[in-house]
């Protein structure tokens, strides 16, 4: 098996968990925070999606962004403190279920030709701030999904006991 193939397989299987979580997600649980410092429940699920985009370009300048997103709602927490002065996020307002899941599929979609794109060889990612080759960011990424679908999840099983299946690969 190639590297390209394993990577969009677990990309895939990532993916389907998280897209499985918004799903699942109960409308009072949707805007939610899990405490005062934690993003709603939707803005996680966009945050994920944003940097599951984000990332999987060669370099930060090759990202164009999705028809539908809002300056700074990528950013969870800190976004009210680290907004330089006069700059604010485009809108408060939640993203609906429906746009996410849009979101999801337009992620989902690009991920073969956004992994072929790549050069895995290289030494250094095009993103700085992450000291590693390309190959290695994107299993940064993908953990990031898992990551962020995993917590989705526990916040979902304690608030519903709702659980979610195990995605081995997709």
């Amino acid at each position: 098996m190639e590297v390209q193939s394993a990577l969009k397989h677990q990309y895939h299987a990532a993916l389907k968990t998280l897209r499985l979580v918004i799903e699942r997600c109960p409308d009072e649980l949707w805007d939610q925070r899990e405490d005062e410092r934690a993003a709603p429940f939707w803005q996680v699920a966009y945050h994920t999606l944003f940097f599951t985009h984000f990332y999987l370009q060669q370099t930060r300048d090759k990202f164009k962004a999705w028809e539908k997103g809002r300056k700074g709602v990528e950013s969870l927490g800190r976004r009210r403190a680290a907004d330089a002065p006069g700059e604010s996020p485009d809108s408060d307002a939640a993203y609906t279920r429906e746009e996410i899941l849009e979101y999801w599929r337009f992620c989902d979609e690009a991920i073969d030709t956004g992994v072929d794109r790549l050069d895995l060889s290289a030494a250094q990612c095009g993103f700085p701030w992450y000291k590693m080759p390309t190959l290695e960011h994107q299993l940064v990424n993908i953990r990031h999904i898992q990551h962020h679908a995993a917590a989705l999840a526990m916040q979902l099983r304690n608030a519903t006991g709702v659980s979610i299946e195990w995605v081995g690969r997709a």
